[in-house]
């Protein structure tokens, strides 16, 4: 094999790991979506009188967020509250489903 060809193919490797690296990162980018996380199982930020992860006291409390999948938050499917509206992820706090 020529030094040409060689080196040819050997670019040719190098761009292609870069183009892989790049679309993983992209398709890897989280968010934060808030009233979406059980109790006790939220990434950070549980409102006032919490420290910071697992410390949400409520199902979907609205002031917890959780990293998702950018592009999923708002349309995930989660059970109805309790006066049967639809309850939703968002990309910003929310005042719903907060402890007493």
């Amino acid at each position: 094999m020529s030094n040409a060809t060689k080196t040819l193919v050997l670019a040719s490797a190098v761009a292609s790991a870069v183009a892989g690296l790049s679309t993983t990162a992209v398709a890897q980018e989280n968010v934060k979506c808030f009233g979406v996380s059980l109790a006790g199982e939220n990434d950070c930020a549980a409102g006032p009188g919490t420290t910071c992860a697992g410390t949400s006291t409520v199902d979907y409390q609205g002031n917890a967020w959780t990293f998702v999948a950018a592009g999923t938050c708002e349309g995930m499917e989660l059970p109805a509250m309790a006066d049967g509206s639809e309850r939703m992820g968002s990309l910003e706090e929310l005042d719903r489903d907060l402890p007493a």
